[in-house]
């Protein structure tokens, strides 16, 4: 196997077939879970066995942001966006009904969906609260790429959307965060809330390296390639050869950031299970109610999956270094932000494999939007 793309999407028909396409999967793929699972137990017990490993870690960071997880995810980025198709951008960004579907369900919808739930089930702890509604607060513009190629998705779709979320994370972050940790509460006589100061140079830069430096990497990558060795060798020859490290960089993610946070992880496991609870409950919300938003607007299977998996992520990184700027690293609210790709990552490798297989039930015409190449 050359690339994280599953082999389903270039040997198997486009729905049906006698074949699942679990067992038309490569071995790597078909483990991909096992994988991930892995480096995440790696992570937790480098965290936990290893003297002030997770301090060291800790320490290698610019402006808040951490070295090691920029790096891993950058890797991990890479290959994807250098795959992407930016002359046909436009024919994403002339769809309306699902930019316009993307922006609700990431902007408005998201973050109250998450702001009731950590409601409803941590009324009694303020703290991990306010860490869950933060997180809900922060829309995905990195790991969701992986998730949607994995899947299959519009993988122009994804880089349009992400972006769009990019630009709305830097403008409204600070605002949604005073009206749903502050203002909101009052009005609801649920109590005074808690304040969130965030600098917006501070979300700005988490966008630009976490999407920015990789989107400009994988941009000029493809418009070099191309113009030197033609679009058809580009696609069938360099981009197999880089495929592969944007699993490599994912696992070196994983391993990094359960490292950073393994001891706390495992020295509160009854506040994880409390955290991780509503959680489970916002992932299914969110993936199950933008795909079948999706679905029922006549969206083709790869734009209802980019949808579905661009309402379901959060950009963690961005939730952690917010939480524990204005909280504390010990803070109650920095653990609600690291429970939360603790639950996300296995929950939506796990939708990956859902998606792959309700695929099969999209009519053929259906599967790929029209004017796009499988």
């Amino acid at each position: 196997m050359t690339s994280t793309e599953p082999a389903a999407a270039r040997t198997a028909p486009a729905s049906g077939g006698d074949d699942s396409i679990v067992r038309k999967l490569s071995t790597l793929d078909r483990y991909l879970a096992v994988w991930i699972l892995l480096a995440m137990a790696v992570g937790l017990g480098l965290g936990r066995l290893i003297p002030g490993m997770n301090d060291a870690l800790a320490k290698i960071e610019v402006g808040g942001i951490s070295l090691p997880i920029a790096l891993g995810l950058l890797v991990m980025m890479y290959p994807v966006l250098a795959k992407v198709r930016y002359d046909r951008l436009d024919r994403v960004t002339g769809d309306r009904q699902l930019m316009v579907s993307s922006l609700v369900i990431n902007w408005i919808v998201g973050p109250a969906v998450m702001f009731a739930l950590a409601w409803i089930f941590l009324p009694d702890l303020p703290e991990y609260r306010t860490g869950l509604i933060i997180v809900g607060l922060a829309r995905c513009i990195a790991m969701v790429i992986i998730w949607n190629d994995l899947a299959c998705g519009d993988r122009e779709a994804a880089a349009v959307l992400v972006a769009l979320n990019s630009v709305f994370q830097v403008l409204v972050f600070g605002v949604l965060g005073w009206f749903y940790l502050d203002l909101l509460p009052q009005w609801l006589g649920l109590g005074d809330g808690q304040g969130l100061d965030v600098p917006v140079w501070h979300i700005a830069l988490n966008v630009v390296v976490f999407l920015g430096i990789p989107l400009l990497a994988g941009f000029l990558t493809r418009r070099i390639g191309e113009k030197k060795m033609g679009r058809e060798s580009y696609e069938q020859k360099f981009l197999p050869k880089i495929g592969p490290w944007a699993l490599y960089g994912l696992l070196f993610t994983i391993i990094i950031l359960f490292a950073l946070q393994g001891k706390t992880i495992t020295s509160q496991p009854l506040d994880v299970v409390r955290i991780a609870l509503p959680l489970l409950v916002y992932f299914a919300i969110m993936f199950f109610g933008s795909f079948l938003l999706g679905k029922s607007l006549g969206l083709a299977y790869d734009r209802t999956s980019t949808l579905a998996f661009t309402a379901a992520g959060n950009n963690f990184e961005l939730a952690i270094a917010v939480a524990i700027a204005t909280f504390g690293v010990t803070s109650g609210q920095a653990l609600s932000g690291v429970v939360g790709p603790l639950i996300e990552v296995p929950v939506l490798i796990g939708l990956v494999y859902v998606a792959l297989a309700w695929r099969k039930k999209f009519a053929p015409d259906a599967v790929t939007t029209p004017g796009r190449e499988s």
